[in-house]
């Protein structure tokens, strides 16, 4: 594993070990926290969701994090207030690990900025 590699994997153990101090729950995987990015996007706070919502939720989050390289951008929300996203570059092409590495580093991205708490000088 290369040092970088190993520094993400540091820095999402810590993400993972924040969210858990915050909610008292820690995340089981990626996808539970792009769930969380989504239902924080969305902007109704906890309440119970269908299988289909989990899943836009899901992909709310993923839209998010991926416009911070300029893959998405927000079109707008629709009548009951869900955000749309629209595809405007095209993804690399990339093996389910190198999916992984880059969605992790856009949630690291995601934290730092929106809440400003995942520093460096945080993370032990």
């Amino acid at each position: 594993m290369f040092k970088r590699d190993l520094d993400l994997e540091r820095t999402w153990a810590a993400l993972l070990s924040g969210i858990e101090s915050m909610l008292g729950k820690r995340p089981k995987d990626l996808n539970a926290v792009l769930f969380l990015i989504g239902v924080q996007e969305l902007g109704r706070g906890k309440k119970v969701f269908s299988k289909e919502e989990k899943q836009d939720l899901m992909h709310i989050g993923i839209c998010k994090v991926l416009s911070y390289s300029g893959y998405y951008i927000l079109e707008g929300l629709d009548k009951e207030g869900w955000p749309h996203w629209k595809l405007i570059k095209k993804l690399p092409h990339f093996d389910l690990l190198e999916q992984e590495k880059l969605l992790k580093m856009h949630v690291i991205e995601y934290f730092e900025k929106e809440f400003d708490w995942l520093k460096p000088e945080h993370i032990q």
